[in-house]
């Protein structure tokens, strides 16, 4: 069995895994091809990549522009509560969680809880098409090197962050949820949400 031919079952492997997972790989699945050809595995600009954060460990979310021109600046976030999700728009476990993020975006209004997404697409125009095309509300931000730094690039999505008022993370969550699980994140806002009864 030649290598390129034994990197390709496991990357057939690693797809496989993921999907049964309810997740979408966020890189490419292969790794010997790529080297055999000649190419660079892990082509990196800049400054190493950060691992993503642990349970327990303080995390300063960065300056972040949302599709909508708003820019939170760093700090926004110091003393609440935020879940943050990264998504893409060609990831299907994506496109059936986002509408409970969308659900829990409107139930966590006046709470106190903030909700931050954070789209992995390459290009902002398909995000854009995707929040358009499925009316949601919820604040997007483009993934960037400064929110890698905090939180590590993705290798599996949909992935939810929760940060609490203190800074410190309080979950990291791989992989898609069911819908009671994301509404019940809000746990973590620190106020109860309006009853519309």
């Amino acid at each position: 069995m030649n290598p390129p031919f034994r990197a390709g079952r496991a990357a057939a492997s690693l797809l496989a895994a993921a999907f049964a997972a309810g997740s979408c790989l966020a890189g490419p699945a292969r790794a010997a091809p790529a080297a055999a050809q000649g190419e660079s595995v892990v082509k990196q600009a800049g400054p190493a990549r950060q691992a993503e954060p642990v349970v327990g460990q303080k995390v300063d979310i960065p300056a972040v522009t949302l599709l909508d021109g708003r820019t939170l600046p760093q700090g926004y976030f110091k003393g609440k509560p935020v879940v943050i999700e990264y998504w893409a728009s060609w990831c299907p476990f994506c496109a059936r969680q986002n509408p409970y993020v969308q659900k829990l975006t409107m139930q966590a209004r006046d709470t106190g809880l903030e909700i931050l997404t954070v789209s992995i697409d390459k290009h902002v125009d398909d995000a854009r098409a995707y929040i358009d095309k499925h009316h949601y509300s919820f604040p997007v931000a483009m993934d960037t090197p400064a929110l890698r730094q905090v939180f590590g690039k993705r290798r599996v999505i949909p992935q939810i962050f929760v940060v609490k008022a203190d800074g410190q993370l309080a979950e990291s969550i791989p992989g898609e949820m069911f819908e009671e699980d994301v509404l019940d994140l809000l746990k973590y806002a620190p106020r109860s949400p309006v009853s519309s009864q």
